[in-house]
């Protein structure tokens, strides 16, 4: 960022950060609400997911600019703010939201493993492990490396999800139809909450607060306000490919459940087992291959959330490996 470019290069060396974000986005637990949503009603609740991608959208952005302008990232910034009580109680509720995150992806993973290859939930669950030793490898590596690690992860969901949208062949009269709000009952605005859960992610506040830190920028007006607007469209374009993640399992779980009858489906192996019988034998497997992409992206950034908190909140410097 402090070499003289211009152009796509220079706007380049900003991009990253979101993209370690956005995972968070489209991880295990987005793809429950979504094969729910789209199964039980059909295109209605594409609304939901834009709306709570225009939330994400807001509330990324604003961390951004915590860590370009302050320096800080959320943790250091409320350590430095409130006092020690408050402090130890936002401490226990961030890490509580991460275990409880990561749980939907580690199990998501674990899920995909079983579903390719036929071990036990228990291997896969032991083989998530790893991540944590992943993690220690691709920061030994530099932050570059791991932004490129968890892109390619990100592009081969997305690639999985075009394959299988080509396939289902949805009408896009119909799924235009979703983005027009529309009132829900009892059992839609439980999913629709389920959505906005599963999207906006409280630990993405944390690391990209932190991850923005990443860039060496000069530290004047016109540097910060240069590396704000790069971060801008770094957030908006993560943010929306995100969101057409998610869109496209919707989409995929409403064509091909919701409209033969199939509204049931509310779980990822069901998802998976009667995915074959519609699109072909192809489809189930791009389906797991894509949730182990999802499953080990998000237990990467998870676990790197859970180090920001505990050095901000902590002030706490130990060894990675420890």
């Amino acid at each position: 960022t402090t070499v003289k470019k211009t152009g796509w290069r220079r706007m380049f060396s900003f991009l990253g950060p979101a993209y370690l974000v956005r995972v968070g986005y489209m991880d295990p637990g987005n793809w429950a609400t979504d094969l729910a949503g789209g199964s039980k009603f059909g295109y209605t609740l594409i609304w939901v997911l834009l709306m709570s991608n225009l939330m994400a959208l807001l509330l990324q952005g604003l961390s951004a600019r915590l860590g370009i302008v302050r320096g800080r990232d959320l943790a250091q910034a409320n350590r430095e703010t409130y006092p020690r009580g408050i402090n130890f109680i936002l401490w226990i509720l961030a890490e509580i939201a991460i275990a409880a995150t990561d749980l939907a992806e580690v199990l998501g993973m674990a899920i995909g493993i079983q579903l390719l290859t036929g071990l036990p939930l228990i291997w896969g669950v032991s083989i998530t492990v790893l991540d944590t030793f992943l993690l220690l490898y691709l920061q030994k590596l530099g932050i570059r490396k791991m932004e490129a690690f968890i892109i390619a992860l990100v592009a081969i969901i997305a690639l999985s999800f075009l394959i299988q949208i080509i396939l289902a062949k949805p009408l896009l009269a119909e799924v235009a139809s979703g983005f027009i709000p529309t009132a829900l009952n009892d059992e839609a605005l439980y999913i629709g909450i389920g959505i906005i859960g599963a999207t906006v992610m409280p630990h993405n506040l944390y690391l990209h607060s932190a991850l923005v830190q990443t860039r060496k920028i000069e530290r004047t007006d016109f540097g910060i306000k240069q590396a704000l607007k790069f971060n801008r469209i770094d957030t908006t374009v993560a943010l929306n490919i995100a969101f057409l993640v998610n869109a496209a399992i919707l989409i995929l779980a409403a064509t091909v459940f919701f409209k033969t009858g199939n509204s049931h489906v509310a779980e990822i192996k069901e998802a998976h087992r009667l995915l074959p019988g519609f699109l072909g034998k192809t489809a189930p497997i791009l389906f797991a291959l894509a949730l182990i992409a999802a499953g080990q992206s998000s237990t990467v950034t998870g676990t790197l959330s859970g180090q920001i908190v505990m050095e901000g909140y902590l002030n706490l410097r130990i060894q990675p490996w420890i």
